[in-house]
């Protein structure tokens, strides 16, 4: 609203591109939040929204500088949970770990409580410290039976620590804890579930062929357009119409020209017998 109505127009519109391709294309969603920024730079949304980007592209610094800047415009604390995952993504779990314990934690909803539990979760195995990250995770939002946006992000992320220190049966458990949470289906549980109870997918389509034939079918088509194409110009030579005038002209052989000629020489010959015959009559 800040905006002149052309330029809120222009940014809104490079803004809804980056929200459609951030996870589809996430390389394509930068370049159009970049154009965004370059036009209202001073607006906490398309910061925000260039931080995210930024961050889906792996650019922590950059995702980090936008992230402070958005936060310093608004004064929100919402942000806190994916910058102390920056500074992980730069190399920095220790910071993340410091971030997890500052006064800003306490002022995000539980959502924002959750995220931030996993990221500190993340920066302690960052940091090898695979049991403490196991306990970091253990919170009555991951007892409970109850499903909420995070709740199969959390307990994925529990049974993924708890395979990486060896407690297989405890993760085989939590991986199908994690399927019933996911409606959507778009994690992976049920593939790592599989990979534990040691189920091998097969492809139903690709085991029917015998291992000795070999067929190549486009090689076949090649030829066969090979084939086609060699046919199709010997019927345009034998069809093709020659200029007599044309003093390169030569009659291909057998060809409908010679045919003329040899037609043109027996009429002439026919029409010379014709005169002598008449001529013999008006005699007599």
């Amino acid at each position: 609203m800040s905006l002149p109505k052309g330029l809120a127009e222009e940014v809104s519109r490079n803004l809804v591109m980056v929200a459609r391709l951030i996870d589809e294309d996430p390389e394509q969603a930068y370049a159009y939040s970049r154009i965004a920024l370059r036009l209202a730079s001073r607006v906490a949304a398309v910061r925000e929204a260039a931080g995210f980007a930024a961050y889906a592209t792996q650019k922590y610094s950059e995702a980090l500088a936008e992230f402070r800047a958005a936060k310093r415009m608004t004064g929100s604390v919402e942000l806190w949970p994916v910058m102390a995952d920056c500074e992980r993504g730069l190399g920095r779990p220790e910071r993340a770990l410091a971030m997890a314990g500052e006064p800003e934690v306490q002022k995000l909803d539980k959502a924002g409580q959750v995220e931030m539990r996993l990221v500190a979760a993340g920066a302690r195995r960052d940091m090898g410290q695979l049991d403490a990250a196991i306990v970091t995770l253990q919170s009555p939002e991951l007892a409970s039976n109850s499903v909420q946006p995070w709740t199969a992000r959390l307990r994925y992320a529990y049974a993924d620590a708890l395979l990486a220190a060896g407690r297989e049966d405890e993760a085989r458990e939590w991986f199908a804890k994690t399927v019933e949470a996911d409606k959507d289906g778009t994690m992976d549980a049920s593939d790592r579930l599989a990979e534990l109870d040691g189920v091998e997918f097969v492809d139903a389509l690709g085991g029917d062929e015998p291992d000795d034939v070999d067929v190549d079918v486009d090689d076949e088509d090649d030829e066969q357009d090979a084939a086609e194409v060699a046919a199709a110009e010997r019927a345009s030579d034998q069809a093709e119409y020659y200029d007599e005038d044309d003093e390169e002209y030569e009659p291909l052989e057998g060809s409908a020209a010679d045919a003329d000629v040899d037609v043109t020489d027996e009429i002439a010959v026919v029409e010379d017998e014709d005169e002598d015959d008449a001529r013999d009559r008006d005699k007599a």
